[in-house]
């Protein structure tokens, strides 16, 4: 009962502390290890079962874990390939040069300094899938090569976390390299092959009762953890595995979404426990190595990826974007530093100092990616030097410059049907889409099409805004509808300009900004559904054409992929 009351207080301050951080815009882990911090021994010093506290906490890792897997999908790294690759691997070599010759610098041992650049490296897949998807630029060109290059970091950092455990003092390079890494081996690939040929069969039968999918979930993370950790590796990768080899299998969104409630729990007792570790005495005196690996992090690391996809061959501005997304330390980076404390490497005082480094980076990155078109737009004249002269591979441009009456913005779902209709009035019409893969699927149908983002001035200064008749936007951010608007109506009153919104009042305020009609998806098929009583009232038969017609209409849009839309919280 004890446990019960300490659990029911750390929640409730949990509560509090998070909805702080909610209201300044933060990650709520930041707000979990500050309530680690308040109520451990330093301050409130509620925390007395500690043991209990790290067992529930370790489950937090394994399903957090386990889930992060479910999104390594080999397809998503093929994706993006060469750059990807690179970018991945170039800036967990820069950063990691450069971070242990800061750390020797700041007077850290060499295996301090080894442990602490590694973790520097890291960046967290979670918040900055979480980030993406709250703007909805997962679909994006910088988006895909952000998660892939985050991929190959996560794997990167799978190969280490599992060699670390196995290291003793004094260990003997050659019995490590035959045993831990063959044996390492070994496992990834029977687990590969397990998650090809078997798994998906196996979650496609159990699939019809969700429930026994859940507890399958459940039960296959926990065994391979539990069988890393008799083999000596991190029960942790074991969960990490156990998620990628079920990657492949159709059902992943769903194992995802009715695991993530679970996953949410737990992990706040591992930020929690994180927090209340913290020695605050040992932090002081790190108070410059601290502020120098921040800013590190939060200005060397994207200069590095900024740096790499410019000699590939990128625009600076999709090098920017991609660059923010490695301004911070992940889970990564704390599981890594904790594991070095657990093997003897390190102490808990580094554990404190590299805790609060990740403090600083999260918040401060965070920052960065919500605001990174605003801030782009101020320094993107000084970005030149990451940029190669001539034609860069990001710029997909299929169509002739020129005057086009109508500019459709966002070309999937309902795109495609504003598309059929602006062909069939026969005037020009040019299409500026986000992915380069629907970019590309348009030059084939001979669709006048270009890559690029409605949010980029610099795209939108290229294109001839003052002699547009239409332009539609099907994309659903409100201020980059209101940016369209305003950039039209500065110079073209007459242009019919067409606009999304998902919310009223958003909606409201684009007519009052300019725009000629907001569509609102959400409200269309109960309208459309009212039209058509009224036109037909109780007359089966018609009833009967239009369903026909629809079925015909639904299978044309599933054959070309415009399934609906999925609301994943990463």
């Amino acid at each position: 009962m004890e446990v019960f009351i300490e659990l029911s207080i750390i929640i409730s301050i949990t509560v509090l502390i998070t909805g702080l951080m909610r209201l300044l815009k933060q990650p709520l882990i930041i707000g979990y290890i500050l309530t680690g911090i308040i109520a451990g021994p330093r301050l409130l010093n509620i925390i007395s079962s500690t043991e209990t506290l790290s067992i529930l906490s370790h489950m937090g890792i394994a399903l957090l874990l386990f889930i992060v897997g479910l999104s390594l999908s080999p397809k998503v790294i093929k994706e993006v390939g060469k750059v990807s690759s690179v970018t991945g691997v170039g800036q967990v070599i820069f950063t990691t040069l450069i971070g242990f010759f800061i750390c020797r610098l700041l007077g850290f041992s060499t295996i301090v300094s080894i442990y602490v650049a590694v973790a520097l490296t890291f960046s967290s897949t979670i918040i900055i899938m979480k980030l993406l998807s709250d703007k909805g630029d997962m679909g994006t060109l910088y988006g895909r090569i952000a998660i892939g290059f985050l991929i190959v970091q996560d794997l990167i950092a799978i190969l280490i976390l599992m060699v670390i455990p196995s290291i003793p003092a004094g260990f003997d390079f050659t019995n490590l390299v035959l045993g831990t890494i063959l044996k390492g081996v070994g496992l990834l690939v029977v687990l590969f092959l397990v998650g090809i040929y078997i798994l998906p069969g196996i979650t496609t039968t159990i699939a019809k009762s969700q429930e026994f999918l859940l507890l399958f979930s459940i039960g296959w993370c926990l065994a391979l953890a539990s069988l890393f950790h008799y083999l000596t590796f991190s029960m942790e990768i074991g969960a990490l595995l156990a998620g990628f080899t079920l990657s492949l299998s159709p059902y992943r969104y769903e194992i995802s979404s009715k695991m993530r409630p679970l996953r949410d729990f737990f992990i706040v007792l591992f930020f929690i426990l994180l927090g209340s570790q913290m020695l605050f005495t040992d932090i002081t005196r790190h108070i410059t190595p601290i502020i120098t690996l921040s800013a590190f992090i939060l200005i060397g690391n994207p200069l590095i990826v900024m740096t790499l996809m410019g000699l590939l061959g990128y625009t600076k501005r999709n090098s920017f974007l991609a660059g923010l997304t490695v301004a911070q330390i992940s889970e990564f980076s704390l599981i890594l530093i904790a594991l070095g404390v657990k093997v003897g490497h390190l102490t808990n005082e580094i554990l404190s100092f590299v805790t609060a480094v990740g403090l600083i980076t999260i918040a401060g990155s965070t920052y960065m990616i919500l605001h990174a078109n605003k801030i782009y737009l101020y320094i993107s004249k000084y970005l030149g030097v990451f940029e190669r002269k001539g034609k860069k591979v990001d710029e997909h441009k299929y169509h002739k410059d020129g005057i086009y009456d109508t500019i459709l913005f966002g070309c999937d779902r309902i795109g495609y049907d504003l598309l059929e209709s602006s062909k069939k009035t026969r005037k020009g019409v040019l299409v500026v889409d986000y992915n380069p893969e629907t970019v590309i699927d348009l030059a084939k149908e001979e669709v006048h099409c270009r890559y690029g983002d409605a949010s980029d001035v610099e795209l939108l200064n290229e294109l001839n805004l003052a002699k547009v008749k239409m332009m539609i936007s099907t994309i659903p951010d409100f201020d980059t509808n209101l940016l369209l608007i305003n950039k039209i109506r500065d110079s073209n009153k007459e242009a019919v300009i067409l606009v999304v919104s998902h919310q009223i009042d958003e909606a409201i305020k684009l007519y009052d900004t300019g725009a000629t009609y907001v569509i609102m998806p959400h409200f269309l098929g109960g309208h459309h559904s009212s039209m058509l009583i009224e036109k037909y009232e109780l007359n089966l038969d018609e009833f009967l054409k239009e369903r026909a017609s629809h079925i015909k209409y639904l299978r044309n849009k599933k054959r070309m992929g415009h399934e609906h839309p999925r609301h994943n919280n990463h």
